[in-house]
């Protein structure tokens, strides 16, 4: 008689959060060309800033009005066509859509620039009224070696009693099915895609230069049938 080897459970993934990275390619000018613009901008003093900041007001932040993709300012517009593709891209795949569905829907964007200089930061928060939202790296400053945290893109787990209790039996799942904080160091030229309800922060940037990130929200109506 054969002798059966004995059940195993099936492990599979569920309540897992998408995010997406991917790198403009030589985006060197492109990021210089942006800086310049931005400067631009910021030098009109309040004229292009934010007026309903939703942090708390310091000068070591701009942010600016959420209407950047807006200018035909051409090195905006590179950017726009690049951000939009890659969040397309990524509803497409996760959404299962065929190039005739996804033809059919319509993706709006809101997009605002920040310039983040010493200490200057931003607090837990998420973006409603969208489903995806990314954050695109113009420069992300330098930083002083013993500060590895300065100016991350901090996400906060979603499932909010994850952690409530560790021991043995759950301090090393690694993974997707880890608990804790994900953090993203970003690089010049880096887009980072994540669903916009997650709540995420920005660690105080504590370089003596300064950090420069867009930041996108995107929703989508579909039409035509």
């Amino acid at each position: 008689m054969t002798e059966k080897k004995p059940l195993e459970p099936v492990i599979y993934p569920a309540f897992s959060t998408p995010f997406a990275q991917i790198l403009y390619p030589d985006c060197e000018q492109l990021n210089a060309e942006l800086e310049r613009f931005f400067d631009v901008l910021t030098a009109q003093g309040d004229k292009y800033r934010n007026p309903h900041l939703h942090n708390y007001a310091q000068e070591a932040l701009f942010e600016s009005n959420f209407d950047l993709f807006k200018y035909d300012n051409p090195a905006v517009q590179r950017l726009r066509g690049f951000v939009l593709q890659s969040v397309a891209w990524v509803m497409a795949r996760l959404n299962g859509y065929s190039h005739d569905e996804l033809s059919r829907l319509q993706l709006n964007a809101d997009a605002w620039f920040h310039i983040t200089e010493f200490a200057g930061y931003f607090y837990t928060h998420n973006h409603p009224m969208a489903s995806w939202s990314a954050v695109y790296c113009v420069n992300p400053g330098t930083s002083p070696d013993n500060k590895p945290d300065s100016g991350v893109l901090r996400f906060h787990d979603p499932r909010p009693h994850a952690n409530s209790y560790l021991d043995a039996g759950n301090v090393r799942l690694n993974g997707q099915y880890g608990v804790g904080n994900h953090n993203f160091k970003l690089q010049a030229g880096q887009l980072v895609i994540f669903p916009s309800y997650l709540q995420h922060e920005v660690a105080p940037f504590m370089g003596q230069d300064r950090r420069i990130t867009v930041a996108v929200n995107c929703w989508s109506n579909r039409y035509g049938g």
